[in-house]
């Protein structure tokens, strides 16, 4: 593997440690690296593996994991190395990746794999491997309304038209069977039951246009709700900023 694709590949990696508790670097010289680092702006991690090969390898064996030792660099190979009076701050919580099977590499006998890295806070709108979220979308919450009752007979095959959990079957007074809207939030908005002349005029389809529903996924990092948290915080410092500046007065 080049140095560039394996420089990368390590740059991509989610590390388990809280990004609120580390301050920005300061300095960028990296003929100055060394010096400038502190334990408050600086992860220190080590990845050193050698291939070699398996001397208890069965002779008929042809699957590299069974001939070789450390044929797969993954990233349970990495190793942190604390800085100051880090080993103490995170020692309930020790950094490491987040996740101990990624691979990172494939070598052969022979070969050896020894970096020193150096990580460091920064903002994703300069490169994406600083943002601790993966995929953030929102949609509005799912409205069904049910304009006219639905025939007897046809109550089942209704409740069939949603994603399970969206609508239950139950008696109303008089013993019929009705469908009744319970969750509508796991309803995928599939308009299934549109498509059958039976429903398409006695149920409404809608959304809420005051109720979104957030889906966050996080690099691991920090926390869904977290990262949810932290956003709203930023958004609400930033709009503090613009009404507090001169800029409205202009």
């Amino acid at each position: 593997i080049q140095d560039e694709v394996l420089a990368h590949r390590l740059g991509l990696i989610p590390l388990l440690a809280d990004p609120r508790l580390f301050d920005f670097r300061v300095s960028a010289d990296s003929e100055k690296w060394e010096e400038n680092t502190t334990a408050q702006d600086t992860i220190e991690l080590e990845l050193k593996v050698k291939c070699s090969k398996n001397p208890h390898a069965a002779k008929d064996a042809t699957d590299p994991e069974e001939l070789y030792k450390n044929s797969r660099v993954l990233t349970e190979h990495i190793k942190w190395k604390p800085i100051g009076d880090q080993a103490e701050r995170f020692q309930t919580c020790p950094i490491r990746p987040v996740h101990d099977d990624i691979l990172i590499a494939k070598m052969r006998p022979g070969q050896e794999i020894d970096v020193k890295m150096h990580a460091v806070k920064g903002l994703g709108r300069d490169h994406a491997k600083f943002s601790p979220v993966a995929t953030a979308t929102y949609r509005l919450m799912p409205e069904i309304t049910v304009t006219d009752p639905i025939p007897e007979e046809f109550v089942e095959k209704f409740a069939k038209c949603f994603s399970e959990g969206v609508v239950s079957i139950e008696e109303d007074e008089t013993g019929r069977k009705v469908p009744k809207v319970v969750n509508p939030r796991l309803d995928t908005c599939s308009r299934e039951v549109l498509r059958h002349d039976e429903f398409k005029d006695r149920v409404k389809l809608s959304r809420v246009r005051d109720h979104f529903i957030f889906s966050i996924e996080s690099t691991g990092a920090l926390r869904p709700d977290e990262l949810m948290r932290e956003a709203i915080k930023l958004l609400m410092r930033k709009c503090h900023s613009v009404l507090s500046s001169d800029i409205l007065l202009r």
